[in-house]
């Protein structure tokens, strides 16, 4: 027998579509639920009165690490404006992506980031960008590095410097052969490295999806013990294929 369309109904999968939808919705919420305790039990955490307290770092200290960043090897080859995009970078690399240097460093111990922010001035130089590029990359620990090592600091910036300007070489090659490609094959090329994130492949079910999103995001989580950059990664993929 062919097929008949009078007997055929779509409320089946019609209702399979919508309990999905339904479902993704509930993930939103329930993540987007999750980052707003994390956020409240990080602000009790760390929210402790400073008015009083002295200042973690002096405008003298920002200003013997600049010259002793100065007299390293390889000083004459870091530049200002990738220390500042080097900066950037890594506030972009870390969990919240959101946060600025001085929003970091005081999450870490309270009144840092300020601290540093009211040492650095209102006026940035290059020597003051690599301060506040060494405390991106060290996080607290900077200071320790910048007091007893300046030449493996202004070492790392270096290797930092090179790397992202390899890297945005290749974007800028990437987005030139991208404009010649149709966008379609884009499109498949997205879907592809998003499946990939997650460990699958193309024709992976939303069930599929969902439960390497769910395993990855506990394995990655910032709070126990994952990467910041990992989890991101992992979070964007999976709103990319589910949208």
């Amino acid at each position: 027998m062919g097929f008949d369309p009078r007997h055929w109904t779509p409320h089946k999968v019609t209702s399979n579509v919508q309990a999905l939808l339904r479902e993704n919705d509930a993930l939103r919420r329930d993540i987007k639920r999750l980052e707003q305790e994390l956020e409240r039990v990080r602000r009790s955490q760390w929210q402790q009165p400073s008015a009083q307290a002295p200042a973690r770092i002096s405008a003298g200290q920002v200003q013997a690490w600049g010259a002793a960043l100065a007299r390293q090897p390889g000083w004459s080859q870091l530049r200002q404006g990738a220390l500042e995009g080097l900066i950037d970078e890594l506030n972009r690399n870390s969990f919240p992506s959101r946060l600025s240097l001085q929003q970091r460093l005081d999450r870490l111990v309270s009144g840092l980031g300020t601290d540093l922010l009211a040492a650095v001035g209102p006026r940035t130089t290059k020597k003051t960008a690599a301060v506040m590029a060494a405390f991106a990359l060290y996080g607290v620990r900077a200071s320790e590095w910048l007091d007893e090592d300046p030449a493996r600091v202004v070492s790392e910036l270096r290797q930092r410097q090179t790397q992202a300007s390899r890297r945005q070489t290749r974007r800028t090659r990437s987005d030139r052969r991208t404009t010649d490609r149709e966008p379609a094959a884009a499109s498949v090329s997205a879907e592809e490295e998003a499946l990939a994130v997650l460990g699958l492949r193309v024709g992976a079910t939303q069930e599929q999806i969902k439960q390497a999103f769910r395993r990855l995001v506990k394995r990655h989580h910032p709070d126990v013990g994952g990467s910041a950059s990992a989890f991101r990664r992992v979070n964007e993929a999976y709103q990319q294929l589910v949208a």
